[in-house]
């Protein structure tokens, strides 16, 4: 099967279970701090697994775009990933585990209407129980009925602890025991295993997860488990691209449909002929995957900047740009690479098709940048390299190694080679003891942003999403209808907002749009959610920009007594407050510009 294939196998099969098909939301998180970027599929439905009623019903299913990059490093190795497709499927209070864990079965191992794996190569974990829950017993016991129906061997079921075989969504949000699948990639061990030979397997990665499925009954507040959940939830996922490896029977996901056509043209491209076979593949795949996340990111509108999700975009590609040099890629290489994989995602996602010129003009431009920041950070270099010759030292300073490796974009293994050209060294071991610290500070930063946002449903940023509503209409009502959202990010402390305008607003501009939403704080507005048809929800005129994520039916948050008249309402997943008097006195912090034709304005509630 090709990949395509598999794709829509998994929303056909969830189809036919009588699942809604979502849209992925976008990977930049709508009125959420939380992270950067949507880090795992049940992200977008936080609110939906806390109770709030989902418009498409009660059984979802999709593939979802995720990012990470805390496992940047990994990346060229046979399975890391910086974008991923999560796919998933959810039950809000319906179905729980026997369908769940059935479900998960037929589609790994049918061959008709699922993947057709073998299930002796199967091995399943479950919850061995702890102070916050007891031993999952009853999924091994599903499990072990599963496999005596097929004529499987049943040693292949593992108790193990909350490290392994818990789920949750950082400190605070739903949470709850899973029971995780993993596939032998090798095919050597269908009899079954003993825990010590599957603990050693998993070590050595013979056996990959392919599958989990969460059981969401709990609640976790600053850690701890505070309560049970109003229903019993259901989360699934499968990362997309190593079920494709699996499927296709492929050692890499980097070998898979999805990676082979961009490989085999950087092949082509490759000038250096005495670079090690190793070195060139892991440059290809690096360069392969970095592009990929970069397409996607620019397709859901994150620009070049140097914060938040902008850096990342621009890291990424810089690091793609180092390892194209050390290949002898010709210049705009990466551009001609990034149409390779518009084509193959523009029928997955219409944004990709949209933007296809857009997402090459941009790479273009930002390597054209990259290469005039080389030429200065060659100059500082320079600099550094006169100055350890007048003073007599071998090894260059760290502190100076890691300026420019962070001001100006120059990967380590650059600053080795050129240091070793000038008959100079660096201290590694010191150098990695400034970027963990760097890196420990951002994660520190990242699971900071974690405990806030709306993944923790907190009654701040509940009152920030329901203000910036009130500013979004305001703006228009100022400013004019041209206003569009661009995008949000709320935190405990303030709200900030990013809408379509041309110019800087005049303190009487600001000073009305506060007033405006000030009185209808003070007015105590309701605020109202209905679910309607797509077509009907924008007909009532409820704000849709970013209407491409939603299905069939919508949820409308409307701020006054009926639709009709409603001083705000817009497409929304939600939550808000239960009355705009709940909200304080609004005040506008800054208005600035973010990009051409793009501001930014943040505030507070006082």
């Amino acid at each position: 099967m090709m990949s395509h294939e598999i794709r829509q196998k998994f929303l056909d099969f969830f189809a036919s279970k009588d699942h809604a098909i979502i849209k992925s939301a976008p990977i930049v998180p709508e009125n959420d701090a939380s992270v950067l970027f949507n880090i795992a599929g049940m992200q977008p439905l936080v609110p939906y697994l806390l109770g709030e009623a989902h418009p498409e019903g009660k059984r979802l299913a999709n593939l979802q775009k995720c990012i990470r990059t805390i496992d940047i490093e990994e990346v060229g190795d046979s399975r890391h990933l910086t974008f991923f497709e999560m796919m998933g499927n959810w039950s809000l209070g319906d179905y729980f585990k026997t369908e769940a864990i059935n479900w998960s079965y037929e589609l790994l191992t049918d061959l008709e209407v699922g993947f057709g794996l073998d299930p002796n190569r199967l091995y399943v974990t479950c919850f061995e129980g702890d102070e916050d829950a007891p031993k999952d017993e009853e999924s091994a016991k599903i499990w072990e009925d599963i496999f005596k129906k097929n004529g499987v061997s049943t040693n292949r079921i593992f108790f193990l602890p909350k490290k392994n075989n818990w789920w949750s969504a950082g400190e605070n949000g739903p949470c709850g025991p899973d029971t995780e699948m993993f596939y032998d990639i090798t095919g050597k061990h269908r009899d079954g295993l003993d825990l010590e030979e599957y603990l050693k397997l998993d070590d050595r990665g013979e056996l990959v997860e392919i599958w989990n499925d969460v059981f969401m009954e709990y609640l976790k507040k600053d850690g701890k488990i505070i309560s049970k959940l109003q229903t019993k939830n259901v989360d699934t996922g499968s990362g997309f691209e190593r079920i494709v490896m699996m499927v296709q029977g492929v050692n890499s996901v980097y070998e898979t449909d999805i990676f082979k056509p961009v490989l085999e043209k950087i092949e082509s491209l490759v000038t250096n002929k005495n670079i090690a076979e190793f070195e060139k593949v892991k440059s290809s795949r690096i360069i392969a995957d970095h592009v990929r996340t970069a397409v996607i990111m620019l397709s859901d509108g994150v620009i070049f900047s140097n914060t938040d999700q902008g850096y990342i975009l621009r890291r990424l590609i810089r690091r793609a740009l180092r390892h194209a040099d050390v290949l002898g890629l010709s210049e705009n290489s990466l551009y001609m690479i990034a149409d390779i994989f518009t084509d193959y995602y523009k029928e997955v996602y219409e944004n990709v098709a949209k933007q296809k010129e857009t997402i090459k003009v941009a790479i273009s431009a930002e390597e054209k940048k990259f290469r005039k920041a080389l030429i200065q950070g060659i100059k500082e270099f320079n600099k550094i390299v006169a100055h350890n010759k007048e003073e007599n030292l071998n090894t260059i300073d760290s502190q100076k190694v890691f300026t420019l490796f962070e001001s100006y974009g120059f990967p380590i293994e650059m600053i080795e080679e050129l240091a070793t050209e000038n008959k100079l060294t660096i201290d590694k071991l010191e150098f990695d003891q400034l970027f963990k610290i760097h890196q420990d500070n951002s994660r520190a930063g990242a699971e900071k942003k974690f405990k806030g946002g709306l993944a923790g449903d907190g009654v701040l940023e509940v009152k920030y999403h329901t203000a910036t509503h009130l500013l979004h209409q305001a703006l228009r009502m100022v400013l004019g209808e041209a206003v569009q959202q661009k995008g949000s990010n709320i935190t405990t402390e303030r709200l900030r907002f990013d809408f379509a305008f041309d110019r800087k607003m005049t303190d009487e501009e600001k000073t009305k749009v506060e007033n405006i939403v000030n009185e209808k704080i003070k007015a105590s507005l309701p605020v109202n959610m209905v679910t309607l048809p797509k077509e009907e929800a924008i007909e009532s005129g409820a704000l849709h920009f970013f209407a491409d994520k939603y299905g069939d039916m919508v949820n409308v948050y409307f701020m006054g007594e009926n639709l009709e008249d409603a001083f705000s309402k817009e497409f929304c997943g939600g939550p808000h407050v239960k009355n705009t008097g709940e909200l304080g006195i609004f005040k506008i912090a800054k208005e600035e510009a973010v990009s051409q034709g793009v501001r930014r304005i943040k505030a507070v509630l006082e």
